[in-house]
């Protein structure tokens, strides 16, 4: 059977909803270039509106960042079926449970706020060789070359039960859910044909925490000299407030450009596994 591709979420649809209902003109699109069938309301247009997602866009990343955690993790797929999953996403986005998963919190506690804990028996490393990974490389992630605290397996300990040193590199947790259960050997071959785009990113990175601490004290020079003054506005104040609205545009231009690339390279390692996956597939 030729697989097919929905317009929506499968947690859109444990809620009930028809995807004939929703269009996606990228999922439209990918579904046409796989050959796939696709299951949703057919459209010409790439436009998006706000209202038309369930959960509005402050939060959103943070689930979308969470379910990408969430599928790369071979020992919760093994302990948390997806359908629990959903429901326990579905509790937390209506309000059922008071939380909401965060970026910057670690997947266990995540999970287990949610109410679906897992035990991470298995990938136990304890934090004296975490840290020693850390030192070893810098706190550099090894394969992107930004900053990077997140000490990964390199073939997944669901499969290996490895915890040695021999095991264990240090990525940033951006790469850590790029590689999710990808080869090791397939996700080096793919990172070293993006050398000049790392390079870039790195680039990106050092510019960007630079440009944000210059911002940083600009506001906090413009506090203190509100303070001095005893005034909130005259052509001084004014005019640094100029020159810390010029900063704070050049961080979010650089942002949008950071942003674009970092989504590139992603859906660069995404089709590459999914298309290697199909070339090892059996021919229906």
């Amino acid at each position: 059977m030729n697989p097919k591709l929905t317009s929506i979420c499968d947690i859109c649809i444990s809620r009930g909803l028809d995807p004939q209902d929703y269009d996606n003109k990228v999922i439209q699109d990918v579904a046409q270039v796989m050959l796939y069938g696709f299951l949703g309301k057919r459209t010409s247009s790439n436009q998006w509106k706000d209202r038309e997602f369930l959960v509005k866009s402050d939060v959103r990343k943070r689930y979308e960042g969470f379910i990408q955690d969430y599928d790369g993790n071979e020992v919760a797929l093994q302990q948390v079926k997806r359908s629990d999953f959903n429901e326990a996403i579905i509790a937390s986005e209506d309000g059922e449970v008071n939380y909401v998963p965060g970026n910057n919190v670690d997947f266990a506690i995540n999970m287990e706020k949610l109410g679906v804990p897992v035990d991470f028996s298995l990938n136990e490393v304890d934090y004296i060789d975490r840290e020693r990974v850390r030192r070893k490389y810098n706190y550099r992630c090894q394969y992107c070359g930004r900053k990077g605290k997140s000490v990964d397996h390199k073939n997944p300990v669901s499969l290996s039960h490895d915890n040695s040193m021999d095991n264990l590199i240090l990525s940033c947790s951006e790469c850590n859910r790029i590689k999710s259960n990808m080869p090791y050997d397939l996700f080096i071959k793919l990172n070293n044909q993006l050398t000049n785009v790392n390079k870039k990113l790195v680039k990106y990175e050092d510019t960007l925490s630079n440009l944000k601490e210059q911002f940083q004290q600009a506001k906090r020079n413009l506090a203190a000299q509100v303070h001095l003054k005893g005034v909130v506005s005259d052509p001084e104040l004014n005019a640094m407030r100029k020159q810390n609205k010029k900063l704070q545009d050049a961080i979010d231009s650089l942002e949008s450009d950071y942003d674009a690339l970092r989504q590139l390279r992603k859906s660069y390692f995404d089709n590459s596994w999914k298309l290697s996956q199909e070339d090892n597939s059996e021919i229906i």
